[in-house]
C-alpha cells in the first residue's frame, strides 16, 4: 500500500514538508484506539531467533532506524510499532539550532536516493530531554550527539560532554557524530588525535556514572584503506565499544541524476542505494582487517532485505535503514527480519 498509494503521493511535495506532516500523522494515526496494534500486526516480527546481544544490550531484532529521521526523539514511541529493534535519535546539540538554510533535503528517484545538508538542525538537549522522559520502553534508543555549529574549535569537546551527561540517564548507547559533512568547520572532527581526544574526555564521563553506556563512532564512508586503518588503531587504542559505517556521502559518481540537476542542488551527504555497496566495502575492510575485534553496525544503501544481509555478511553485527525506509515504507523491516529467519 505504501509504495502503491502513499509515496507516489508523498513524493509530489517537498521532500522537508512532507517529512513534518508524515509525523503529525502517524501521531495522529497512533492515538487512535486499535491502530498502533493494527500497525504491529502488519510490521512486527516477533521471534528469540532474531535477538542480537551487543554491548551487554539484548535488541529484540538487529533492524535499527538511523538518525537524522526523529532528531527530536517525537516519535520513536509510535516508530516502535513498524518492527525497529532499536531506534537512533539526533543528531543532537547542546542549544537548538536551525541549522542549514532551506531548500536543503532533495531526492534523487531515479537513483532512489537522498542528498541533505540540514546542519544538525534540532530543538537541542532541552527538547530530546522532554521527548525523553516520555519513553515507554518498547525498545533500544540510541543518542546520536554533536557540537553546535558556531562552537569554536576549543570547545567542540564541551559540546559533546554536555550532551553525554544531560542524555546520560535516557538513552541506551551513544553515538559520536564526527562525520557529518553538512556542518561547517568540522575539519578538526577527522583528525586522528582530535578523536582520540574527544573519546577519551567523553569515556572518563562515562565512569562518573553508576552504569555505563556504550560510545561508537559514526565515521563516513568515503575514507580510504589509509584512514580506516586509522580508525581500527583508534578503536583499540581507546577500547571504543564499535563503529557505525557509515554516514552520508560526498562522492557524485556513477549517478543517474543529470550533472546539471545535481550542480543545481549543491552540497550535501549522499544517502540511499547509490551509497550501499561503498558502505558494505567499509564494513567488510574494518571486519576483516581488525579480525572482527568490534562490533559494526551497518548503514548505507539498504532498500532490500538482500542489502541488509549482505552488510551482515560483510561484518555487521546490527543494521539500520533511513532512506529505504522513505523509499520503501515500513515494510522493509519486516522483510529484513524474516529474511534473517529463513536463512
Amino acid at each position: 500500500m505504501y509504495k502503491l498509494l502513499l509515496r507516489p503521493l508523498f513524493f509530489l511535495f517537498d521532500p522537508e514538508k512532507i517529512h513534518h506532516f508524515t509525523f503529525s500523522l502517524i501521531k495522529f494515526t497512533s492515538k487512535i484506539p486499535g491502530f498502533s496494534a493494527v500497525f504491529r500486526s502488519l510490521y512486527v516480527v516477533e521471534n528469540t531467533k532474531l535477538e542480537r546481544n551487543l554491548f551487554g544490550i539484548t535488541f529484540k531484532n538487529p533492524v535499527g532506524l538511523a538518525a537524522g529521521f526523529d532528531k527530536n526523539a517525537v516519535l520513536y514511541n509510535e516508530l516502535a510499532n513498524f518492527g525497529f529493534g532499536f531506534i537512533e535519535i539526533g543528531t543532537v546539540t547542546p542549544k537548538g539550532q536551525e541549522g542549514n538554510s532551506k531548500k536543503r533535503l532533495f531526492r534523487l528517484k531515479d537513483d532512489q536516493g537522498i542528498i541533505n545538508r540540514m546542519g544538525f538542525n534540532n530543538e537541542g538537549l532541552e527538547g530530546a530531554i522532554f521527548q525523553l522522559k516520555k519513553n515507554k520502553g518498547k525498545l533500544i534508543i540510541g543518542g546520536n550527539i554533536g557540537k553546535n555549529t558556531n562552537t569554536k574549535p576549543e570547545d567542540y569537546t564541551k559540546d559533546y560532554l554536555e550532551c553525554f551527561n544531560a542524555l546520560h540517564p535516557y538513552v541506551d548507547y551513544f553515538v559520536l557524530n564526527v562525520s557529518c559533512p553538512n556542518v561547517g568547520s568540522h575539519a578538526k572532527l577527522n583528525d586522528k588525535d582530535y578523536l582520540e581526544e574527544l573519546i577519551s574526555a567523553v569515556q572518563k564521563a562515562n565512569t562518573t556514572f553508576e552504569k555505563q553506556k556504550p560510545i561508537l563512532l559514526k565515521i563516513a564512508p568515503d575514507l580510504n584503506e589509509g584512514q580506516l586503518d586509522e580508525i581500527i588503531e583508534l578503536v583499540a587504542a581507546t577500547k571504543l565499544d564499535g563503529v557505525i559505517a557509515s554516514n552520508t556521502s560526498m562522492d557524485r559518481s556513477n549517478l543517474k541524476a543529470s550533472k546539471e540537476m545535481l550542480n543545481k542542488i549543491g552540497n550535501g551527504g549522499l544517502s540511499g542505494q547509490p551509497i550501499k555497496d561503498k558502505s558494505t566495502s567499509v564494513i567488510k575492510y574494518l571486519s576483516d582487517k581488525s579480525n572482527k575485534s568490534f562490533p559494526i553496525i551497518g548503514v548505507g544503501g539498504i532498500h532490500f532485505a538482500q542489502d541488509a544481509l549482505e552488510k551482515i555478511d560483510a561484518g555487521a553485527d546490527l543494521v539500520q535503514i533511513y532512506t529505504g525506509f522513505i523509499y520503501e515504507g515500513p515494510s522493509l523491516i519486516k522483510r529484513i527480519n524474516k529474511a534473517l529467519l529463513n536463512r
